[in-house]
């Protein structure tokens, strides 16, 4: 199933591409480059512009918040390997999430198999990769829920796809009221609006709202965070001034 909701035509392309072998790609890289092996093809990315960083850091703390709390599995940041098949692609998605029942995937070096959801948050050069390429390896090796986040200026848009009874990839809704329900991680929602605020919201109290922390512990956080770092103000009082003479 094909994607046809963003069009992907004339965008750019990646930086650089290098041929080789998946076992010379795990010798020629590290844990510094970002780069991705797909049918013996090495792809090198752009580095990321500040938006895109920002909104993968947001999800990947208000995702990391909840798995962490209610022990549903591990959150993962981009560079992260996940090799979807033993002879299918190695792929760094911007997040990733691993649901418990399937942490033995899981390795110090990579994720093997799919992970249960992905979120891939779209840059110029990422159009066609994200909402094509990767779309049709996900849906074909097994990731259970997909997010793109389209983060370029002028699009601020964001599409979620869950699999169907066909075992395929279907578009998921979201609400009237702006607000999208994991599939995957249950009790998880997103307001999507929250992704195209300035400053993004705070993902401690986004959190609390999600998983529905009563009145008055979430205005105990705002209070918190409004009085500043503890012993701050007394470290600042007991500041000796300097003489003058």
């Amino acid at each position: 199933m094909t994607p046809v909701r963003t069009a992907v035509q004339s965008v750019p392309t990646e930086q650089k591409r290098l041929r080789m072998s998946y076992e010379e790609f795990l010798t020629w890289a590290d844990e510094d480059i970002h780069a991705e092996w797909v049918n013996g093809e090495v792809i090198v990315h752009m580095p990321p512009k500040k938006v895109h960083q920002e909104i993968v850091g947001f999800l990947y703390r208000l995702l990391g918040f909840f798995t962490d709390f209610f022990q549903l599995g591990e959150v993962l940041v981009a560079p992260f390997e996940m090799k979807l098949a033993p002879d299918g692609p190695a792929r760094q998605p911007d997040i990733l999430f691993v649901a418990s029942e399937h942490l033995e995937r899981l390795t110090e070096d990579r994720l093997l198999g799919p992970a249960d959801l992905v979120v891939e948050v779209v840059s110029p050069d990422s159009v066609r990769r994200d909402y094509v390429e990767k779309f049709t390896e996900y849906e074909r090796y097994g990731v259970r829920e997909y997010w793109v986040i389209d983060s370029r200026p002028g699009h601020c848009n964001a599409d979620f796809w869950v699999r169907d009874q066909r075992n395929q990839f279907q578009a998921a809704d979201v609400g009237e009221e702006g607000v999208y329900r994991s599939a995957v991680l249950p009790g998880f929602w997103l307001r999507t609006e929250w992704l195209w605020t300035t400053p993004l919201p705070n993902p401690l109290f986004a959190f609390a709202e999600i998983a529905g922390f009563p009145p008055e512990t979430v205005n105990a956080l705002h209070q918190l965070a409004a009085k500043g770092l503890p012993g701050a103000e007394d470290k600042g009082d007991n500041q000796t001034p300097k003489s003058d003479t």
